[in-house]
Parts: C-alpha cells; structure tokens; sequence
C-alpha cells in the first residue's frame, strides 16, 4: 500500500487511526482524489474481541480480519497510504495546515486532520479479569448481548453507570445480578426501581472469578460468597489513546468526548474526529460512518479551499461552524 513520497510531501489529509472509523474515511477520501496518509498505532479497542458485531454483512467477523480485508481495499488507491506508528505531536503550522510528529521522528505536513484514534477500555480492578475480557467480560451488550441472552448475567459498576447498564442488560435477560464492588452508590429510588424490575443488588467486594479459557462460571467474593454467572458487562470510564485533540485545543462535551458539529468538525478549524472519541454510540458499524460523513465534509472543505484560490488567488479555510457549549 506504500507509495513512496518525499518526507516534505503535502497530504492533502492525515488521518490518526486505523480503525472502522479510520479507514472508512480514507476510503471515502481517496476516491476522492485526495492525497491521505494513515497513521496507526496498532492498539484497536477490540483487542480482545474474537468477534466484531452489529455490523451489516460482517456481523461475527474477527476483528483483525476486517481490518485485513479494509486495508486490502485501501490499497486500490494509490494516493492512499498505511503508515503503521503513533503520531506524537500535531500543531498549527505557519504555513497553513498541520506539522505532525511521528514516534520515529519523522514530520508530516497536512491541509486537514482527522483524529479517529478512538478509546481504551479500563477494566473493572477484579483480580484476573484480563483472561476473561472479550471471552464472556465485555463492555457493549449491543456487540456481545445476544450470544448470552436469556443467561445469569452479571454487571460490574456503581451509580448512574452501574444502574444504566442493568436497566440495559435487561432487553436480554431477566436474571442481573447489579455487582458494585462496595457501596452502590444509588438512590433510595434507582435501588426500588431495580427491585421492582427483578434486578439484584449485591454490594459485597469481589475476590476474583472463577471459569475455564476465558468462560465465567462464578464470581467469588471476599465473604466467601459465590454467584453464578454466564458473563459479566461493566461500564467503566474510557481513556482516550492520543492526547492530539486536546493538545491542538478542541473543546469537549461534559462526558468527555470531543465537541464537534455537521460532518463531525471540531471547534479547531481544519481537525475533523470520528469513532468513540466523540463518545456517542459506540458501536463500530457507527464509527465508520461518522469516518464517512467526516470525510465528506473534509472533502468539501478542500475543494471549497481549492476553488476560492483559483478564482481569486485567496487562501481561506473553510470550516463547519461548531456551536459552543451551553454555559
């Protein structure tokens, strides 16, 4: 997929991440005529899946062989490239445009970015639970509910996220059990309406889990207590893998995604996002289209750029308006 450029090259689009997001993109954007580089770090979310979901005519696929079969598209187009490292470092140039910084030293200049490095996952602190994760511990009941519907399951969180994730869980099975590790941290209320819904609340502290190659039997707790189950899901903060967008000063929402308007502008003119930064749906079928639709605009923006120039030698940057947030 390389092509060969000079290290002082001009993309049209630097694109930070090579996922679904991504490469939907660059797809999009190659097609288009433009000059894109992709730069991944090879840390997708779905490191531990052994089956990507809810994504129409792949739904069950294994995620690393989905990235196999996009990269094999991308590599149709030669003003596409795949450059695998981590960008370091993204500022404004003088120039216009963008300066990036790569692990390796090397600088790449750009007109747009595109921050589609997505999220990492921050396990619930029970002993083992690595050997488990992906297997029958997960994060997304949209991506993973279905293969144990109908079982003993098990959520892992406290307050809002612990009681949002059983009201959840419960479009696929009635048997939840609410494990909060300690105080549940739940109104008189929410703890009604889970009785009231046949959710259980546990609040003993967990010592570990009990299965077989990743498969869950039980969850054993420090009293000596143990609870059958088939799976457990938790909703846990997500960390951001790249520091970029808050370096180059985009805003961000109260929940922590990145701010951004129509075809996911930011509020920093010429940096576009996509995928679970923005930390709306989060499922995969979703961020290659919020990809898509990023490209689109940043497509428009290029050409809208390119055209003023021609016809009236001035240098603009066009850039979606991004509505501030409410005070």
């Amino acid at each position: 997929m390389a092509v060969a450029r000079p290290k002082s090259a001009l993309w049209d689009v630097v694109i930070v991440g090579g996922g679904p997001a991504g490469m939907s993109a660059a797809l999009i954007l190659g097609r288009a005529c433009r000059r894109v580089l992709i730069c991944d770090s090879g840390t997708p979310r779905s490191w531990a899946s052994r089956a990507m979901h809810a994504f129409l005519t792949r739904d069950g696929i294994a995620p690393a062989a989905f990235r196999k079969m996009a990269r094999a598209e991308l590599r149709r187009y030669r003003n596409v490239e795949f450059r695998r490292g981590k960008v370091k470092s993204a500022r404004r140039a003088s120039s216009g445009g963008f300066l990036l910084r790569q692990d390796d030293g090397r600088r790449v200049r750009c007109r747009k970015l595109l921050i589609a490095t997505g999220v990492f996952d921050r396990l619930p602190p029970i002993p083992g639970i690595a050997a488990y994760f992906g297997r029958s511990v997960f994060q997304c009941p949209y991506c993973d509910g279905w293969e144990y519907r109908n079982r003993p399951l098990a959520v892992y969180g406290r307050g809002r996220r612990g009681f949002e994730m059983s009201r959840a869980l419960l479009a696929w099975s009635r048997d939840v059990v609410l494990c909060s590790d300690g105080k549940a941290l739940l109104s008189a209320n929410q703890r009604k309406e889970l009785k009231q819904n046949g959710v259980v609340l546990s609040e003993a502290r967990i010592a570990g889990l009990v299965g077989r190659r990743g498969k869950l039997r039980e969850i054993v707790f420090r009293d000596g207590s143990k609870l059958a189950r088939r799976a457990m899901f938790f909703d846990t903060p997500v960390a951001s893998q790249s520091p970029l967008a808050r370096s180059l000063g985009c805003q961000f929402t109260r929940n922590g995604g990145v701010r951004c308007g129509r075809y996911e502008a930011t509020s920093v003119p010429g940096v576009f996002v996509a995928g679970n930064i923005i930390k709306d749906v989060q499922l995969a079928i979703v961020a290659a289209a919020e990809g898509s639709r990023a490209a689109f605009g940043i497509n428009k923006a290029l050409s809208r750029e390119d055209f003023e120039r021609n016809a009236s030698g001035r240098r603009i940057v066009d850039h979606p308006e991004v509505k501030a947030a409410a005070p």
